[in-house]
């Protein structure tokens, strides 16, 4: 239900404040992340203290961009752990979403990284008898790295109820994305590359989904993913 009250003559939407209120980790880690912009199209990775959100980091992420609209988790505070039900840092972010929601999430990953564009997300979960349906929303806010271009995020993801049962997954039931002045200019990914990017990130997600069925294929997938944060 939209609601939204006057000011003056105007129709003002307090859905914001309402957002806001309600996931106040995503406006926090949103607020931090302006504020290191200092006038900047967008901050650096160096530029990210943990420090400087350790009231909200249980809900704060960082991603590695690895190919147009695929990234993979690099940092992920414990919330995230426990929605999957298992260690989620090396997995590709959509491994969090269900099968109908990671379409979508790579378009949003590509806006974010190749417009450049910052993107707030509200979600849902699926639901069943131990699994209690969950609404949360998910911040992405770009980094630049050492050569100026942006590959890295630095998001945050809220959800609000009995986690129950995991691994829990989510949907986009709506999306905001706002492009950014680059300083770089756009960056167009050719068609075949984006396919290419597709299919990659099906594979991996596939690889973490089977690591519900048995811990071993994904303790090697991390295993064998770099270890440094850069």
């Amino acid at each position: 239900m939209k609601i939204e009250y006057l000011k003056g003559s105007n129709v003002i939407s307090i859905a914001p404040a309402r957002a806001q209120a309600h996931f106040p980790s995503i406006a926090r880690v949103d607020a931090y992340w302006d504020a290191l912009r200092n006038g900047r199209v967008m901050p650096t990775r160096g530029d990210v203290d943990p420090r400087g959100i350790s009231d909200v980091l249980e809900y704060a992420f960082v991603l590695e961009k690895i190919a147009p609209g695929v990234a993979r988790t690099r940092l992920a505070g414990m919330h995230l752990n426990d929605l999957m039900g298992m260690e989620v840092r090396g997995m590709p972010i959509t491994a969090m979403f269900l099968p109908e929601g990671r379409r979508e999430l790579q378009m949003v990953l590509e806006s974010v990284l190749e417009s450049p564009a910052k993107a707030r997300l509200t979600l849902e979960s699926d639901s069943g008898l131990t699994r209690p349906k969950l609404e949360a929303q998910m911040v992405l806010l770009p980094l630049k790295d050492e050569r100026g271009r942006p590959t890295r995020i630095l998001g945050a993801l809220q959800a609000k109820g009995k986690i129950g049962r995991g691994p829990r997954r989510f949907r986009i039931t709506t999306q905001s994305v706002e492009p950014l002045l680059s300083d770089t200019g756009p960056q167009y990914p050719m068609a075949e590359d984006r396919a290419q990017a597709r299919t990659q990130a099906a594979e991996q997600t596939a690889a973490f989904d089977g690591a519900e069925a048995g811990t071993a294929p994904f303790l090697r997938l991390v295993h064998d993913a770099d270890g440094s944060e850069g």
